[in-house]
């Protein structure tokens, strides 16, 4: 009996051996697999966009397929830039389960022109694939594609959160009260006017109230900075800094949101206050507007919150669409200005990140 015992664990332990030597024959990820690689349009290639065109597909995208040693479900996106920015503010074309992608010449359009693309005129942009197969093995990336592309003029239109609450009566399809993601990454932000001392409101997804879409704050009081998504929200946000016109901002991955009342000035030697003090601007309930009238001289400005630098405005690009904290602002001569600066929800193509400054001379 005891023999027979002693035989029994060695034929155990045999088997065990025989398990962890199959175990090890994978399969076993490939850590050196080559990024996909595009292999069409290539460097150079130059697209001019036109509404004539707009229903068509433009040339079909291609891609290597990338041997991560096993057969994996890959998932692709297609990424774009404007050159030289190290895709910091690439936003996604498309995705795709296969190694190419068709996209229409109306959808591309809208990408260049989320990005800063300037309608009739030809801009320099930068193409990327990126495959995914978990959130455990990092994505590879492809090398870069230059493309010059010439988009047309068309209405912007973003991803966008509803906002009802107290200062519109809790119309959860108010369009005119909005905030929205300038580059689609569910980062929302945007401007408005609360008409009291302290407002309440959460935000949507859609146009409805419904319990998933639903979004607040899961603290009751509703000043926590924390957002709950679903579940109707919790409760509503709140904002206690009394009348006046807000910045609200909201991130989605991150759960969290932010508010900011603000005045807004004009700042730079191409005002009398030169840099060291701001012509102040008015805001009209009426129109939404912030305007100014005043005597300009040729030079540089800028539009800053609040009499100071932490949220300013500039135009990196001289097409009239500000940057945060982007370039002085040139004033071409000297005369009688009318300034408005425009914070409604980037609804045209002539707003980005979320204000549009429209200079007006007059006589």
């Amino acid at each position: 009996m005891k023999k027979f015992k002693i035989f029994f664990v060695i034929i155990a332990a045999a088997l065990f051996i025989t398990s962890c030597e199959k175990d090890k024959t994978g399969p076993f990820l490939n850590e050196t697999a080559a990024a996909p690689e595009i292999t069409a349009p290539t460097t150079g290639t130059s697209f001019v966009f036109t509404e004539a065109i707009e229903t068509q597909d433009l040339a079909k995208f291609t891609w290597t397929a990338p041997d991560y040693g096993f057969k994996a479900a890959v998932l692709y996106a297609l990424e774009i830039d404007n050159a030289g920015n190290n895709f910091a503010d690439a936003i996604n074309v498309g995705s795709s389960t296969k190694p190419e992608l068709t996209i229409s010449v109306a959808d591309f359009n809208m990408n260049v022109l989320t990005i800063g693309g300037i309608a009739g005129e030809l801009g320099n942009y930068e193409i990327r694939v990126r495959s995914t197969i978990n959130d455990s093995v990092p994505s590879l990336k492809s090398s870069v594609v230059a493309l010059k592309i010439t988009p047309y003029e068309k209405v912007i239109l973003y991803p966008m959160l509803y906002v009802p609450g107290d200062h519109n009566g809790w119309d959860a399809a108010n369009t005119a009260t909005g905030i929205y993601s300038v580059k689609s990454n569910n980062v929302y932000e945007g401007y408005m006017w609360f008409k009291d001392a302290t407002t309440g409101f959460k935000l949507l997804k859609v146009p409805a109230w419904e319990q998933d879409n639903t979004i607040g704050d899961p603290v009751s009081g509703g000043a926590s900075g924390t957002l709950q998504i679903g579940n109707w929200g919790g409760n509503n946000i709140t904002v206690n800094g009394g009348i006046g016109y807000y910045r609200i901002k909201a991130n989605l991955p991150e759960k969290t949101y932010s508010w900011l009342k603000t005045t807004w000035g004009i700042i730079g030697p191409a005002q009398p206050g030169g840099w060291d003090n701001d012509f102040n601007m008015t805001y009209s309930v009426a129109t939404d507007l912030w305007t100014a009238t005043l005597n300009l001289t040729a030079g540089e400005m800028k539009f800053r919150a609040n009499d100071g630098w932490t949220l300013n405005y500039g135009d990196d690009k001289a097409d009239r669409k500000l940057d945060e904290n982007g370039a002085n602002i040139a004033v071409p001569s000297t005369g009688n200005y009318t300034v408005t600066l425009d914070g409604l929800p980037p609804l045209a193509v002539t707003l980005f990140f979320c204000h549009n400054a429209r200079i007006h001379e007059t006589h």
